[in-house]
Protein backbone atom coordinates (compact mmCIF):
# COMPACT_ATOMS: atom_id res chain seq x y z
CA UNK A 1 0.00 0.00 0.00
CA UNK A 2 2.75 2.42 0.95
CA UNK A 3 4.66 1.71 -2.28
CA UNK A 4 1.54 2.43 -4.34
CA UNK A 5 0.95 5.67 -2.44
CA UNK A 6 4.59 6.70 -2.88
CA UNK A 7 4.47 6.12 -6.63
CA UNK A 8 1.25 8.12 -6.90
CA UNK A 9 2.68 10.95 -4.83
CA UNK A 10 5.87 11.06 -6.89
CA UNK A 11 3.84 11.07 -10.10
CA UNK A 12 1.67 13.89 -8.84
CA UNK A 13 4.69 15.82 -7.59
CA UNK A 14 6.29 15.70 -11.05
CA UNK A 15 2.93 16.72 -12.48
CA UNK A 16 2.54 19.88 -10.41
CA UNK A 17 6.21 20.82 -10.67
CA UNK A 18 5.56 22.57 -13.97
CA UNK A 19 3.13 24.99 -12.32
CA UNK A 20 0.69 24.85 -15.21
CA UNK A 21 -2.66 23.05 -15.59
CA UNK A 22 -2.08 19.33 -16.07
CA UNK A 23 -4.17 16.18 -15.95
CA UNK A 24 -3.71 13.21 -13.65
CA UNK A 25 -6.00 10.19 -13.83
CA UNK A 26 -6.94 7.92 -10.93
CA UNK A 27 -9.86 5.48 -10.71
CA UNK A 28 -11.54 6.89 -13.85
CA UNK A 29 -11.40 10.42 -12.45
CA UNK A 30 -9.27 13.09 -14.10
CA UNK A 31 -7.52 15.64 -11.88
CA UNK A 32 -6.43 18.99 -13.26
CA UNK A 33 -4.12 20.99 -11.04
CA UNK A 34 -2.69 24.49 -11.15
CA UNK A 35 -0.26 25.54 -8.42
CA UNK A 36 0.96 28.96 -9.57
CA UNK A 37 3.87 29.98 -7.33
CA UNK A 38 3.15 27.36 -4.65
CA UNK A 39 5.87 24.87 -3.67
CA UNK A 40 5.36 21.66 -5.64
CA UNK A 41 6.11 19.41 -2.65
CA UNK A 42 3.38 20.80 -0.37
CA UNK A 43 0.97 21.17 -3.32
CA UNK A 44 1.43 17.49 -4.21
CA UNK A 45 0.74 16.48 -0.61
CA UNK A 46 -2.43 18.59 -0.52
CA UNK A 47 -3.65 17.28 -3.90
CA UNK A 48 -3.06 13.67 -2.89
CA UNK A 49 -5.16 14.04 0.27
CA UNK A 50 -7.93 15.72 -1.74
CA UNK A 51 -7.88 12.89 -4.29
CA UNK A 52 -8.07 10.17 -1.65
CA UNK A 53 -10.95 11.86 0.16
CA UNK A 54 -12.91 12.62 -3.01
CA UNK A 55 -12.65 9.05 -4.28
CA UNK A 56 -14.43 7.72 -1.20
CA UNK A 57 -17.86 9.14 -2.08
CA UNK A 58 -17.25 11.66 -4.89
CA UNK A 59 -18.29 14.40 -2.47
CA UNK A 60 -16.83 17.92 -2.59
CA UNK A 61 -18.61 18.63 0.69
CA UNK A 62 -16.64 15.92 2.48
CA UNK A 63 -13.42 17.15 0.89
CA UNK A 64 -13.94 20.70 2.11
CA UNK A 65 -14.93 19.49 5.58
CA UNK A 66 -11.71 17.46 5.75
CA UNK A 67 -9.62 20.46 4.69
CA UNK A 68 -11.18 22.64 7.39
CA UNK A 69 -11.00 19.99 10.08
CA UNK A 70 -7.34 19.15 9.46
CA UNK A 71 -6.37 22.75 8.55
CA UNK A 72 -4.76 21.45 5.37
CA UNK A 73 -4.68 24.89 3.76
CA UNK A 74 -2.61 26.27 6.64
CA UNK A 75 -0.36 23.19 6.86
CA UNK A 76 0.36 23.34 3.12
CA UNK A 77 0.93 27.11 3.01
CA UNK A 78 -2.12 27.96 0.91
CA UNK A 79 -3.56 31.47 0.83
CA UNK A 80 -6.51 30.30 -1.26
CA UNK A 81 -7.77 27.22 -3.06
CA UNK A 82 -10.63 26.36 -5.41
CA UNK A 83 -11.90 22.83 -6.04
CA UNK A 84 -14.54 22.11 -8.70
CA UNK A 85 -15.90 18.86 -10.13
CA UNK A 86 -17.49 18.31 -13.53
CA UNK A 87 -19.47 15.03 -13.35
CA UNK A 88 -20.03 14.91 -17.11
CA UNK A 89 -16.34 14.56 -17.96
CA UNK A 90 -15.44 13.26 -14.48
CA UNK A 91 -12.82 15.93 -13.91
CA UNK A 92 -11.82 17.47 -10.60
CA UNK A 93 -10.02 20.79 -10.90
CA UNK A 94 -7.73 22.09 -8.16
CA UNK A 95 -6.42 25.62 -8.28
CA UNK A 96 -4.00 26.53 -5.49
CA UNK A 97 -2.55 29.88 -4.47
CA UNK A 98 0.23 30.61 -1.99
CA UNK A 99 1.47 33.88 -0.46
CA UNK A 100 4.77 35.51 -1.34
CA UNK A 101 7.01 35.42 1.76
CA UNK A 102 7.82 38.97 2.90
CA UNK A 103 9.50 38.78 6.30
CA UNK A 104 11.01 36.31 8.73
CA UNK A 105 9.33 37.06 12.07
CA UNK A 106 10.54 36.73 15.64
CA UNK A 107 7.71 37.21 18.13
CA UNK A 108 8.58 38.30 21.66
CA UNK A 109 6.69 38.13 24.92
CA UNK A 110 6.21 41.20 27.12
CA UNK A 111 9.30 40.21 29.18
CA UNK A 112 11.47 40.27 26.06
CA UNK A 113 11.86 36.50 25.70
CA UNK A 114 11.47 35.03 22.23
CA UNK A 115 8.11 33.30 21.92
CA UNK A 116 8.16 31.77 18.43
CA UNK A 117 9.24 32.31 14.83
CA UNK A 118 7.14 32.54 11.68
CA UNK A 119 7.05 33.83 8.11
CA UNK A 120 4.83 36.79 7.18
CA UNK A 121 3.19 36.38 3.78
CA UNK A 122 2.01 39.15 1.46
CA UNK A 123 -1.54 38.37 2.60
CA UNK A 124 -0.63 39.57 6.13
CA UNK A 125 -0.88 36.06 7.58
CA UNK A 126 1.73 34.07 9.50
CA UNK A 127 3.09 30.73 8.30
CA UNK A 128 5.42 28.06 9.67
CA UNK A 129 9.13 28.96 9.24
CA UNK A 130 9.54 25.84 7.08
CA UNK A 131 7.78 27.76 4.29
CA UNK A 132 10.87 29.90 3.66
CA UNK A 133 13.13 26.83 3.40
CA UNK A 134 10.70 25.05 1.09
CA UNK A 135 10.45 28.05 -1.26
CA UNK A 136 14.24 28.42 -1.32
CA UNK A 137 14.76 24.72 -1.98
CA UNK A 138 12.53 24.97 -5.06
CA UNK A 139 14.16 28.27 -6.08
CA UNK A 140 10.90 30.17 -5.79
CA UNK A 141 12.52 32.47 -3.25
CA UNK A 142 15.94 33.73 -4.37
CA UNK A 143 16.84 36.16 -1.58
CA UNK A 144 17.08 36.20 2.19
CA UNK A 145 14.03 37.47 4.03
CA UNK A 146 14.45 40.52 6.27
CA UNK A 147 14.01 39.88 9.98
CA UNK A 148 11.03 41.43 11.79
CA UNK A 149 11.10 41.71 15.59
CA UNK A 150 7.62 42.27 17.00
CA UNK A 151 5.88 41.82 20.34
CA UNK A 152 3.01 39.42 20.91
CA UNK A 153 0.72 42.37 21.68
CA UNK A 154 1.51 44.08 18.38
CA UNK A 155 1.09 40.85 16.46
CA UNK A 156 -2.43 40.36 17.79
CA UNK A 157 -3.49 43.80 16.55
CA UNK A 158 -3.50 45.26 13.03
CA UNK A 159 0.30 45.66 12.87
CA UNK A 160 0.80 42.70 10.45
CA UNK A 161 -1.65 44.24 7.98
CA UNK A 162 -0.06 47.70 8.28
CA UNK A 163 3.44 46.32 7.82
CA UNK A 164 2.42 44.17 4.87
CA UNK A 165 0.82 47.11 3.06
CA UNK A 166 3.87 49.26 3.79
CA UNK A 167 6.44 46.70 2.59
CA UNK A 168 4.47 45.96 -0.59
CA UNK A 169 4.55 49.66 -1.51
CA UNK A 170 8.35 49.59 -1.63
CA UNK A 171 10.04 48.86 -4.93
CA UNK A 172 11.73 45.48 -5.21
CA UNK A 173 15.32 46.76 -4.99
CA UNK A 174 14.59 48.83 -1.89
CA UNK A 175 12.76 45.94 -0.23
CA UNK A 176 15.65 43.53 -0.76
CA UNK A 177 18.10 45.93 0.91
CA UNK A 178 16.27 45.66 4.24
CA UNK A 179 18.13 43.56 6.79
CA UNK A 180 15.93 44.12 9.86
CA UNK A 181 12.66 45.72 10.93
CA UNK A 182 11.77 46.49 14.54
CA UNK A 183 8.28 47.47 15.67
CA UNK A 184 8.05 48.66 19.27
CA UNK A 185 5.07 48.32 21.60
CA UNK A 186 4.37 52.01 20.91
CA UNK A 187 4.19 51.27 17.18
CA UNK A 188 7.51 53.04 16.48
CA UNK A 189 8.97 51.56 13.30
CA UNK A 190 12.72 51.20 12.75
CA UNK A 191 14.14 49.79 9.52
CA UNK A 192 17.77 48.78 9.08
CA UNK A 193 18.98 48.92 5.48
CA UNK A 194 22.18 47.47 4.06
CA UNK A 195 23.42 50.36 1.93
CA UNK A 196 26.87 50.01 0.46
CA UNK A 197 29.00 48.27 3.08
CA UNK A 198 27.26 49.79 6.09
CA UNK A 199 24.01 49.54 8.01
CA UNK A 200 21.68 52.53 7.86
CA UNK A 201 19.01 52.84 10.55
CA UNK A 202 15.81 54.56 9.48
CA UNK A 203 13.47 55.83 12.20
CA UNK A 204 9.93 56.02 10.80
CA UNK A 205 8.01 56.91 13.96
CA UNK A 206 4.55 55.56 14.76
CA UNK A 207 2.45 56.98 11.94
CA UNK A 208 2.31 58.34 8.38
CA UNK A 209 4.57 55.53 7.12
CA UNK A 210 3.30 55.61 3.57
CA UNK A 211 3.70 59.39 3.37
CA UNK A 212 7.27 59.10 4.69
CA UNK A 213 8.11 56.27 2.30
CA UNK A 214 8.26 58.59 -0.71
CA UNK A 215 10.78 60.79 1.11
CA UNK A 216 12.80 57.78 2.17
CA UNK A 217 12.90 56.49 -1.41
CA UNK A 218 14.28 59.82 -2.65
CA UNK A 219 16.92 59.94 0.09
CA UNK A 220 18.09 56.37 -0.57
CA UNK A 221 18.23 57.05 -4.30
CA UNK A 222 20.33 60.17 -3.70
CA UNK A 223 22.86 58.57 -1.33
CA UNK A 224 23.25 55.53 -3.58
CA UNK A 225 23.92 57.76 -6.55
CA UNK A 226 26.57 59.68 -4.63
CA UNK A 227 27.89 56.56 -2.87
CA UNK A 228 27.90 58.28 0.50
CA UNK A 229 25.83 56.29 2.94
CA UNK A 230 24.38 57.73 6.16
CA UNK A 231 24.43 56.04 9.55
CA UNK A 232 20.85 57.06 10.24
CA UNK A 233 17.82 58.73 8.68
CA UNK A 234 15.25 60.22 11.05
CA UNK A 235 11.73 60.57 9.63
CA UNK A 236 9.84 60.64 12.93
CA UNK A 237 8.81 64.21 12.17
CA UNK A 238 7.64 64.05 8.56
CA UNK A 239 8.26 67.80 8.13
CA UNK A 240 11.86 67.66 9.37
CA UNK A 241 14.05 64.93 7.93
CA UNK A 242 17.43 64.46 9.64
CA UNK A 243 20.19 62.52 7.85
CA UNK A 244 23.36 61.80 9.82
CA UNK A 245 26.68 60.71 8.36
CA UNK A 246 29.66 59.40 10.27
CA UNK A 247 32.92 61.33 10.20
CA UNK A 248 34.52 58.66 8.04
CA UNK A 249 33.41 58.69 4.40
Amino acid sequence: MWSILLVSLLSLSSLVLAGVPNTFSQKNIHYKTYIGECPSKSSAAFAMLVMKEFEKKNSLKLVKEMILEKKLDEKNFLSDYRINYNPVIKTLRLQLECPQPLLKVQVYKSNGEEHYSAVLGDNAKMYDPAYENLMKAEKKLLHHLPLLAISMEQLEGDAPTQLTQFIKRMDKDQRQRISEIILSKNNDLTIVFALGSRATSVFMGADLWEEKLSKLTKIIGYVQKNKRYPGSINLVNSKKVVVKFSDKI
